[in-house]
């Protein structure tokens, strides 16, 4: 099992700044990527961004231009860099890493940051 631990999250009036954190430990040989997922209120969850591990990154059209994925594999934390928050963007952000571990193929799921965008 991959662990992970999100923090970051928070209140930010639209327009404003928000960094999200996510370190995954655990016996973790190879990480494929990491990404982060939202969910918002009466929506389903969808993808936000995804790295690889050598640092391919894919974005959803509605984030584009104003979010930044970035990690540290060394420290096996993946980072998402929100600017020019809107309403939209309020939601439970989930961090999400598929991996390669001492028990095989594993796919981790952080606990949930709440973002809120609101003036």
């Amino acid at each position: 099992q991959v662990q992970l631990v999100e923090s970051g999250g928070g209140l930010v009036q639209p327009g404003g700044s928000l960094r999200l954190s996510c370190a995954a430990s655990g016996s973790i040989f190879i990480i494929n990527a990491m990404g982060w997922y939202r969910q918002a209120p009466g929506k389903e969850r969808e993808l936000v961004a995804r790295i690889s591990s050598f640092g391919i990154s894919h974005y959803a059209d509605s984030v584009k231009g104003r979010f930044t994925i970035s990690r540290d594999n060394a420290k096996n934390t993946v980072y998402l860099q929100m600017n020019s928050l809107k309403p939209e963007d309020t939601a439970v952000y989930y961090c999400n890493v598929d991996a390669l571990t001492s028990s095989g193929h594993s796919t981790g799921w952080g606990q949930g940051t709440q973002v809120t965008v609101s003036s």
